[in-house]
């Protein structure tokens, strides 16, 4: 089992348009690590009509969706983010790089695994922010 699923917040390499959206998703990963899914999936909807391949936004959007229980969609979020052209390098919150789309297979591992169900009493515990 994973220790800890970093919410992606920002590219190692982030474009200036990127880093301008920065303070939004940041603050969607805390409400959602707060236990907010509904106003997290809100936030990052909005940041994606603006970068609607943005690994990162698809990613946090992947574990907004299923701390929702929306399973489907969560699942279409990670997989788009695992499918987009650019694979960029991320920072997770334990300070490892790590390939979006390496990271966004773990989630959806995570998720055929149960362990970002909305039902798993500890899976905000596991999830960490970083950018």
């Amino acid at each position: 089992m994973l220790t800890a699923f970093a919410l992606v917040l920002m590219s190692a390499a982030a474009p200036a348009e990127a880093a301008v959206a920065a303070a939004e998703p940041q603050l969607a990963a805390e409400i959602l690590v707060a236990g907010e899914p509904s106003e997290a999936i809100a936030r990052l909807e909005r940041e994606l009509a603006f970068a609607p391949y943005d690994p990162a936004i698809l990613i946090n959007l992947g574990v907004a969706y299923a701390q929702a229980g929306d399973e489907a969609r969560s699942r279409e979020a990670f997989k788009a983010a695992a499918a987009a052209s650019d694979s960029v390098q991320l920072v997770t919150a334990n300070g490892t790089e790590m390939d979006s789309r390496s990271l966004a297979r773990r989630g959806l591992r995570m998720l055929e695994n149960g362990d970002l169900a909305a039902n798993t009493a500890n899976a905000p515990a596991r999830l960490t922010l970083s950018r």
